[in-house]
């Protein structure tokens, strides 16, 4: 927001430099942003100054070039050849001097000396256009007699300079994007502060109605998204140039005039902060103006010439035939202010702010109006703003008010009731407030004060301050205003000391198997929460456990994502598409499902909705490239494998408190799932299936392991990962080759093992897989290792043959295994 100090000044009385202005602004929560010296004529006519021209004579070589001696206040006269045709001995004339730049539209020139056919020239006698007092070229400028010679041109022509004050106003803060909302805050801090001062704007009692020529009906048909409107016919305009003042006004905060109706209309917004739309009233069709929706599709036609499909959620302006305009948003074609325009219809209103936030995103239009409309605006300034308008027409246009205002509130906006206790207001800010220094803060903001008592106050917020609805929006706003500077930083730090939470305790385990994966070769990413729900439906079959956004921003944002596996296989396009087609990948981030049921703490039972932390693994690419000494090697499954091994013991999972199946999981070709010994999924890994691989548009395997970290931390919730003494016995191997059905996986086998010897079992590995020649049909031979091993004693041979008979009788019973 754009605001000029000279304007600001207009508002609101005080004595403060344009830095100091700046600095109280952002000492309230208006942060500046930046601060500039702007001239009301570029150049500031720097480097112009008044001269008296002693001699004229003409050139010798030249029919109409004159060589002037002009003295400029300096020791010596200039010598200054002037080609004018109105140049004369003894006038008085504005110089620029060697060095002075000039400008030419966008164009810039510095004097210099120069020689003009062969007669040097030592400045340049200028006219109006040259320096931006006037347009006229016909000759120089010949000031009265009584100028003084030597004086700056700027002294001389009174001219002054604004300072642009650049303010970062955030999301919550309408009622500061205008002159007037800043300038409210602005007294507010000064009456705080001690300064005299006062808060004033121009009176609209002026106001009158001068006939009823041009009457115009109203019919607000949507009161939802319109909660107020109002207009008023000016007649016999006159549409022209602005005057100087309203163009200055404009062109400093940076608006282009176009002419006076239309500057007049943004004037008003940028003054008070209400948007106001000028209507031809000939356009409007019988004379009546209809605020409603429009059949989905209507075709609409902008002022830009564009042309819009209107959807049946936009508001539209219409006469009795057709859209004139989005409401809030964009005028329609024909339905402006032009040079032949005589007759003018004026708009104030308040629309919904999320009806015209909708709008405008839907159709990609964004301007001064829908910025303040979607953000809400002051709902009882409309009234105050058309009559200021109306004003502004009659004096700079000429018209006259040819009808009342129509206004159409049926249902008046209440300020906000709020509750204000003292002790509250001491609480949040931390320091001891005088009861006076809030409620001068409070008034000072235009809150009405309805009850006090010794508790605190009853509040009554202006319906302008969208933001200020709860009584700690209001010590917000005191603590602004009193000075975030001025609470002084305790001597004494209060603390309530807790133990260690399950969150702790996760984020401590996040950040050390982070580490590990970082130095194991992997890079952390951070993909969107928010994805597509083409990656979870097929063609025309919906996924009802989507998490779905009512307003989405695109189709590829419109649902929260189920799994991290499709924000990583972006990345990994994303990458590979760029040459670096190795990569290790890993990620910490939250999945979202709906209408699932389950048993667990995290499940919102009430909206139906659960929300659990995961961590992905991906591995695709060449393992090993590019190395003189090892010849390059592709990635596998097994090294996916070994990296999730290392996770569950580094975070303290025991290999045999857990059971490896097959996974089925859609998305990968062929996975492994790792469940507790309750049923509870921990984690998935395989190969990611060729359909979604083509789908990302991915060459090479990809190999992805998701690990649900919210089921893990409970499995680990009592586990405690300590080293130990390496074991002063000695542990003893033992291998089975069996003959079992092609059916059995090794999982099931290991899973049996552990059951029959719990605490001297410590390591069961696969190491041999045969199937061919001289097996029985159906029938494959595993050769298994079992690790033996006690703490605390040496095993005998008995101990040991008789947990492998347990084992090998168990396998035998189960599975129908035999000894080769």
């Amino acid at each position: 927001m754009n605001i000029s100090y000279k304007w600001l000044k207009e508002y609101v009385d005080f004595e403060l430099t344009p830095q100091e202005v700046c600095d109280a602004l952002t000492s309230e929560g208006l942060e500046v942003d930046a601060l500039e010296e702007v001239q009301s004529i570029r150049g500031g006519l720097k480097g112009l100054y008044v001269g008296k021209v002693l001699t004229c004579e003409a050139h010798p070589d030249s029919d109409h070039l004159h060589v002037t001696t002009v003295d400029l206040g300096n020791a010596e006269p200039s010598q200054i050849v002037c080609g004018a045709p109105n140049v004369a001995a003894g006038q008085k004339v504005i110089v620029a001097d060697i060095g002075c730049v000039l400008y030419d539209g966008d164009k810039e020139f510095q004097i210099k000396k120069s020689k003009l056919r062969g007669v040097e020239s030592y400045g340049m006698i200028c006219a109006e256009d040259e320096i931006g007092v006037g347009t006229s070229h016909d000759g120089i400028i010949v000031l009265p007699e009584d100028a003084q010679v030597g004086q700056p041109a700027a002294e001389y022509y009174h001219l002054e300079s604004d300072w642009l004050i650049e303010v970062d106003i955030t999301a919550n803060r309408a009622d500061a994007l205008s002159h007037w909302g800043v300038a409210r805050d602005l007294y507010a801090w000064l009456v705080q502060n001690g300064y005299k001062t006062s808060l004033h704007r121009p009176s609209d009692e002026t106001f009158k109605v001068d006939n009823h020529d041009l009457e115009v009906d109203v019919v607000v048909e949507n009161n939802e998204a319109c909660k107020r409107y109002a207009c008023v016919s000016i007649t016999d305009c006159t549409v022209k140039e602005s005057p100087e003042w309203l163009k200055n006004k404009l062109t400093t905060i940076g608006l282009r005039p176009i002419n006076n109706i239309v500057d007049i209309t943004n004037y008003v917004m940028m003054a008070y902060g209400q948007p106001l739309h000028c209507f031809d009233a000939d356009m409007v069709e019988g004379r009546k103006i209809v605020v409603k929706t429009m059949p989905e599709g209507t075709p609409f036609v902008t002022l830009d010439g564009e042309e819009h499909k209107l959807s049946a959620k936009d508001l539209a302006i219409c006469n009795a035939k057709e859209p004139m305009c989005i409401a809030g948003v964009f005028g329609g074609k024909g339905s402006g202010t032009y040079d032949t325009t005589r007759n003018v219809v004026l708009e104030s209103a308040y629309f919904h702010p999320t009806w015209i936030r909708k709008s405008a995103r839907r159709h990609g239009l964004s301007t001064d109006a829908s910025f303040r409309f979607e953000r809400g605006i002051d709902p009882n300034g409309t009234i105050y703003a058309l009559k200021q308008a109306a004003l502004l027409c009659k004096e700079l246009a000429g018209g006259k008010v040819s009808m009342d205002i129509r206004d159409v509130y049926p249902e008046p906006m209440k300020d906000f009731d709020v509750s204000l206790k003292f002790d509250y207001v001491n609480q949040l800010v931390g320091k001891q407030l005088p009861k006076d220094t809030i409620r001068s803060i409070v008034e000072s903001l235009e809150m009405k004060i309805v009850k006090e008592d010794a508790e605190g106050l009853e509040l009554l917020v202006p319906a302008y301050r969208v933001d200020v609805q709860r009584p700690c929006d209001v010590v917000e706003d005191i603590l602004r205003i009193y000075g975030y500077n001025n609470v002084e930083i305790p001597t004494q730090l209060k603390s309530s000391l807790v133990d260690k939470s399950d969150v702790d305790v996760s984020h401590q385990l996040e950040n050390l198997v982070g580490e590990q994966l970082v130095g194991a070769g992997f890079n952390e990413i951070l993909n969107n929460s928010l994805t597509k729900a083409a990656y979870y439906e097929a063609g025309e079959e919906k996924n009802d456990g989507l998490v779905r956004i009512m307003n989405p921003l695109s189709s590829d944002l419109n649902v929260m994502r189920q799994s991290l596996l499709f924000g990583g296989l972006e990345s990994i396009a994303h990458n590979a598409n760029r040459k670096s087609p190795n990569l290790r990948f890993f990620e910490f981030g939250n999945t979202y499902c709906k209408g699932a049921k389950t048993e667990s703490a995290d499940w919102l039972k009430a909206n139906g909705y659960l929300e659990e932390t995961h961590l992905g693994l991906w591995v695709t690419g060449k393992r090993i490239s590019g190395s003189w000494i090892h010849k390059d090697e592709e990635s596998s499954f097994y090294e996916l494998k070994a990296h999730v091994m290392n996770i569950l013991s580094r975070i303290g999972i025991q290999m045999n408190s857990v059971v490896f199946k097959d996974g089925s999981n859609e998305m990968f070709s062929k996975s492994i799932a790792i469940e507790a010994r309750s049923g509870k999924l921990l984690a998935e890994m395989g190969i990611v299936s060729k359909k979604l691989q083509k789908q990302a548009g991915i060459d090479n395997e990809v190999y992805y392991a998701d690990l649900n970290w919210t089921q893990l931390m409970r499995a680990v919730r009592k586990a405690k990962v300590s080293y130990k003494e390496i074991s002063k016995y000695p542990a003893v191997s033992r291998d089975l080759a069996l003959l079992i059905d092609n059916n059995i996986e090794f999982a099931q086998i290991e899973q049996i093992a552990y059951q029959s010897e719990r605490k001297l079992l410590k390591k069961v590995e696969l190491f041999d897989v045969y199937e061919g020649k001289n097996l029985p049909a159906g029938k494959k031979s595993y050769a298994v290792n079992f690790m033996l091993q006690d703490e605390e004693r040496t095993l005998n041979d008995k101990q040991i043959d008789a947990i492998m008979q347990k084992i090998i009788a168990n396998l035998k019973k189960q599975l129908n295994a035999e000894l080769r």
